[in-house]
């Protein structure tokens, strides 16, 4: 078969479908790439994988730009015949879908990789977009094959009746390979807690700032480290400007974009992720591989990872003082620590491999090629 993968950017087709275009390629598929241009399209052509650049603004509300998406996107499924087309977040779902259906292209499968800034809160553009967008995929989706990342997701879009319920499934995760993600010893000296993300509100950046300052306030020696960069392109993001105040008065480190997340997570004796909603956050998963604690939300997808007392600590989101007091509680505890970094190694065997993730997709194909229209 000929099976495009359309994202948003090329990070997100290295770093979280680079495996799976791999294995489709390894049983015989023709696959081909399709992102807005970045650093890591070349880094995929040199893997020899067939990348195609996309211009897609990520911010753009203006009506002509994104219909010049549209129809960028008819002309190159038209030229390339895909035989399955598989999407990723909410402008490659709904402009992807589109395109297939005016093209008759009927093996589409999308994957709602969480709701999305416009469904965790109501302040600013969220609440004018949301109906719209609510609209668009009650229209779009029912023909096509979805994937869900957490049981909330799902409920969410069953109970709205934006897809047909007998073409959904639950595939928690992108997986993560299992041999690069493995258990270090945690290092001897201060202990570090960090939060690897995006830098946006939505992932409780402010609410990991306030809890290590809280934490400093009553003598912790502890380090806390944000490790990612902003993201210009989502209206959530906090502001460089405001990361390197934060680095200045020393409440936090900021260490921006790292490549080579082991080395992050061997560094870390606690791994935190204070978000509002995930889709299902494979910085969490990883950090579970990698046997390292967790602290992050009561909310869907962070609670899919951590079993609180188990593998981690949840708390409520938006919330400084459970978080600061979850923090310490690990942070003052190696053994503990180390308990939880066991248990959190084999819920990542047991449940989020990429071989699991990819054998349960390829399934989903299967299906799709072979459903009657």
């Amino acid at each position: 078969m000929k099976i495009v993968l359309f994202a948003n950017t090329d990070w997100y087709l290295y770093n979280f479908r680079l495996a799976h275009a791999q294995a489709l390629r390894q049983r015989g598929d023709e696959v081909v790439l399709v992102s807005p241009e970045g650093p890591y399209g070349p880094q995929m052509q040199a893997l020899g994988f067939r990348w195609l650049p996309f211009p897609l603004a990520r911010r753009s509300l203006n009506p002509l730009t994104e219909l010049r998406a549209v129809v960028r996107l008819l002309g190159l499924y038209k030229r390339e015949k895909p035989d399955l087309v598989h999407h990723f977040t909410v402008k490659c779902v709904l402009y992807g879908s589109l395109a297939c259906r005016l093209l008759g292209i009927r093996s589409v499968v999308n994957s709602v990789t969480g709701l999305g800034y416009v469904f965790l809160g109501n302040g600013g553009t969220r609440k004018w977009l949301r109906d719209p967008i609510i609209l668009s995929y009650r229209m779009l989706l029912k023909p096509t094959w979805v994937i869900f990342l957490n049981p909330d997701d799902k409920a969410v879009f069953l109970e709205s009746h934006l897809v047909d319920p007998g073409r959904t499934t639950l595939i928690r995760g992108d997986g993560v390979d299992l041999r690069r993600f493995s258990p270090r010893p945690e290092p001897a000296g201060v202990p570090l807690a960090v939060l690897p993300a995006r830098m946006l509100w939505d992932k409780g950046v402010g609410e990991f700032v306030a809890a290590a300052r809280i934490l400093r306030s009553k003598g912790s020696s502890a380090r806390f480290a944000l490790v990612g960069d902003s993201d210009n392109d989502n209206p959530a993001s906090v502001d460089a400007s405001q990361l390197q105040e934060w680095e200045k008065e020393a409440v936090i480190e900021w260490w921006g974009w790292k490549e080579n997340m082991v080395d992050v997570y061997a560094q870390a004796a606690v791994v935190c992720l204070p978000s509002y909603r995930e889709g299902m956050p494979k910085t969490l998963i990883e950090a579970a591989a990698c046997g390292r604690p967790i602290v992050t939300s009561d909310v869907p997808g962070c609670r899919e990872v951590v079993q609180h007392g188990v593998n981690g600590l949840l708390v409520p989101a938006r919330d400084p003082q459970a978080l600061a007091e979850a923090l310490n509680d690990l942070l003052r505890n190696p053994n503990k620590r180390s308990q939880m970094g066991l248990q959190g190694r084999a819920i990542a065997e047991k449940e989020f491999s990429t071989e699991s993730v990819i054998s349960q997709t390829f399934a989903l194909y299967q299906t799709c090629s072979n459903a009657q229209y």
